[in-house]
């Protein structure tokens, strides 16, 4: 499993990874508009030794009434269903972060379950 940012390649796999994850499209959408926008400032991919998208993790801008303040926040993430509970979603969201904190970003934000997320300090 390698985990690393994403590349042009990667975008096909990232949305059928968001499709079969999700109920609904609504994640693959959002993550294609703010790609071909411009606004996705990482995402981080886990993929296998073939570089099939097993996992994702998007991070986009986020603003506060209006003002930039170099929030950043994190959605969508998903893991492929076989093989949740390994740890791949706290290795891309560290990851995530780690790279971030780099590019100097600081804060990350997201809207998700307390459960998942508290632990690693949301």
């Amino acid at each position: 499993m390698l985990i690393r940012s994403e590349i042009g390649v990667d975008a096909a796999g990232i949305d059928a990874l968001l499709r079969r994850c999700f109920s609904t499209s609504a994640e693959a959408e959002l993550t294609q508009a703010l790609r071909e926008d411009g606004l996705l400032t990482l995402g981080v991919v886990a993929t296998d030794d073939e570089g099939q998208v097993l996992g994702y993790a998007a991070f986009s801008p986020v603003s506060v009434q209006g003002e930039d303040r170099g929030w950043v926040g994190l959605a969508p993430l998903a893991v492929d269903e076989t093989l949740r509970g390994q740890g791949i979603a706290s290795k891309l969201i560290y990851e995530g972060l780690d790279t971030l904190n780099e590019f100097g970003y600081s804060a990350v934000v997201v809207l998700g379950d307390p459960a998942l997320f508290n632990r690693f300090g949301f």
